[in-house]
């Protein structure tokens, strides 16, 4: 085995480019190969350059950028980062009540106090579902009593099967608030911490710190009743289908013509914590679980008002109980 940064090698053949592969040169996105390995990956790497490159050259609402999935094909990104069971959207029923009608032209829950935790990493896990559902209990859970707790994404992974949730293959949001609701609680991240695979189930109704009262699904398709709750309650859940131009986002409004709008493509699940708008494009404000250096510190804005990507097919929230 050798201990291998791409971008060693990839600047000292292409030296003009060295000010743009300067962000894979740190640490964090290091890479530990075998030798034979290391040229499919360095050609892997070069390739998702080119692509990037040209991206960036046309005209676009998004900038992409190198992160530390640059060495990876997008089927080897599906298979460890996306959600590979498939997940009915469609049963969720909508039973959000939508308020007078009156709202802020911008909203950001991280800006209004202390109700947002910190971007966190599934690593190679496709548990994503359990980080928009936690971020989303936390969020809520902490603007009804001032106290932001951090929770329990692995207690999800090991126990949350018999509500059609699969682990580290995926699951929903919804899905993951009933089983949190009827199990009576979730654990602490401390309490419970969180490996990024599948393990046996271990919860302790003892030491459960959040819990919820009841779970608020959107009807499906309607962004307003998404925007309703995001401006007048708390942040929402949600779930999209990621494709191949969303793998390597850097900033920039998320606009694509690859992914779908349908309840049945939906592999990812992530956290609306606020809205705006920026040169006339309407926005979400969104948390991810890629870790803090992937697009904008962890975070990624996405066109709204489109249902782009599938993203109103399955909104929902907890209502907490204290």
């Amino acid at each position: 085995k050798v201990n291998i940064f791409l971008c060693t090698v990839t600047v000292s053949h292409m030296n003009a480019r060295g000010r743009a592969l300067s962000l894979v040169c740190r640490a964090q996105y290091g890479r530990a190969y075998h030798s034979e390995e290391y040229h499919y990956r360095l050609h892997t790497f070069t390739e998702n350059r080119k692509r990037i490159d040209r991206h960036n050259a046309g005209n676009h609402t998004f900038t992409m950028g190198l992160n530390e999935f640059s060495d990876m094909s997008f089927a080897e990104f599906k298979k460890y980062f996306l959600l590979t069971e498939p997940q009915n959207c469609s049963a969720t029923k909508g039973n959000h009540i939508v308020g007078d009608g009156y709202y802020p032209d911008s909203v950001d829950w991280r800006k209004k106090g202390n109700y947002v935790t910190p971007v966190k990493s599934q690593g190679a896990c496709g548990s994503c579902w359990t980080f928009s559902t936690t971020g989303c209990l936390e969020s809520v859970t902490a603007i009804a009593t001032g106290k932001l707790p951090l929770l329990s994404e692995q207690q999800l992974v090991d126990c949350a099967q018999a509500f059609n949730n699969h682990g580290c293959k995926g699951g929903l949001p919804s899905q993951a608030f009933e089983y949190i609701k009827f199990n009576k609680g979730l654990m602490a991240e401390d309490d419970y911490p969180y490996t990024g695979r599948d393990g046996t189930c271990n919860f302790k109704p003892q030491m459960a710190a959040a819990f919820v009262k009841d779970v608020v699904n959107v009807t499906k398709y309607d962004e307003m009743g998404m925007l309703d709750a995001v401006a007048r309650l708390n942040p929402v859940s949600f779930a999209y289908e990621v494709t191949s131009d969303f793998m390597h986002y850097k900033n920039g409004v998320y606009s694509s013509t690859e992914c779908h709008n349908t309840t049945d493509t939906v592999n990812h699940a992530v956290l609306a914590v606020g809205y705006a708008e920026e040169n006339g494009i309407p926005y979400w404000i969104v948390k991810n679980s890629w870790g803090r250096y992937w697009g904008q510190d962890g975070y990624f804005f996405i066109e709204r008002g489109k249902n782009m990507c599938g993203l109103a097919a399955c909104a929902s929230y907890p209502l907490p109980l204290i």
